[in-house]
């Protein structure tokens, strides 16, 4: 019979780590005997992000790895020194998310929240595949959302969205990434023991929209605020699709508050799943 799963003593990576959702997930996961792997752009906000999980859960193994995510070569980078280290990787959690209010480019010319919520994330998820495969039973968390909705599909001719930018609906296009992504991930890995799942976790108090300047930074979270859960609420769902025995084998799936849910109908497009794997390798490629 096959041990059930648990994750004590198995290796997590989490991006976006240092506050919100991940923060709370990697204390949660800490606490289930997770040994984690943190991924966090500021090394400041990282040794805090420690003390805090350590307060919860004093012993627990952490490693952090320093890389922007807006940077596919810090990204490239940060896989690189994690594999060289040798370690397996049992649990990959895609968290970190951006949500800007301008238009915005990052270094490699890519609109950056289609960068960091959705290219970032294919690059890094695609370098550590073999680590993941050689567990030969793994989990990829990609936290998603259903700001998807603000979005009809990806547009494929303007990624960068140089012809119409909308705060909201910018945002929903790498959520919606978020989902393609996952779904085509599932379907490339069925048969390896390594499953592919998105969630929503629900409008949260993270912090996400504060990177804005001045008092865009501070209406985003006001906006929301009546319908904001908490960090820990919000993470929920990602904590049990790493962790629990209940999802084991399960793939391919969208899930809010543990319970599986349809995402809309452009979420779940083979084409457009398709597509996006192919332009988003062209995207990396020279760093795979």
């Amino acid at each position: 019979m096959a041990e059930e799963w648990n994750l004590r003593g198995r290796t997590v990576m989490i991006t976006g780590a240092t506050g919100g959702i991940g923060l709370a997930a990697a204390t949660a996961l800490a606490l289930e005997g997770a040994e984690l792997v943190l991924l966090a752009r500021s090394a400041a906000r990282a040794q805090d992000a420690l003390a805090a999980i350590r307060r919860h859960a004093p012993q627990a193994p952490i490693e952090v790895l320093r890389a922007n995510l807006a940077s596919l070569a810090e990204v490239a980078d940060a896989a690189r020194r994690f594999l060289a280290g040798g370690r397996p990787l049992h649990v990959l959690v895609n968290n970190a998310g951006l949500m800007n209010t301008a238009r915005r480019l990052t270094v490699d010319g890519h609109e950056e929240m289609f960068a960091v919520n959705h290219i970032a994330h294919y690059l890094l998820t695609r370098l550590l595949l073999p680590r993941l495969q050689e567990c030969g039973n793994a989990r990829i968390v990609h936290v998603a959302s259903d700001a998807h909705g603000f979005c009809r599909g990806i547009d494929f001719d303007d990624l960068t969205l140089a012809r119409s930018f909308k705060a909201f609906p910018a945002y929903g296009h790498s959520k919606l990434a978020n989902i393609l992504f996952s779904n085509e991930l599932a379907r490339r890995l069925r048969g390896t023991g390594v499953s592919s799942n998105a969630m929503h976790p629900g409008a949260v108090a993270s912090g996400i929209g504060s990177n804005n300047w001045g008092l865009a930074g501070k209406v985003i979270p006001l906006l929301i605020s009546p319908f904001m859960r908490s960090p820990q609420r919000g993470a929920d769902t990602a904590v049990w699709l790493a962790s629990s025995p209940e999802v084991e084998g399960v793939t391919g799936r969208y899930y809010k508050d543990r319970r599986e849910i349809a995402p809309r109908p452009w979420a779940q497009d083979l084409a457009a799943e398709g597509r996006l794997w192919g332009v988003s390798e062209q995207l990396v490629g020279e760093y795979l």
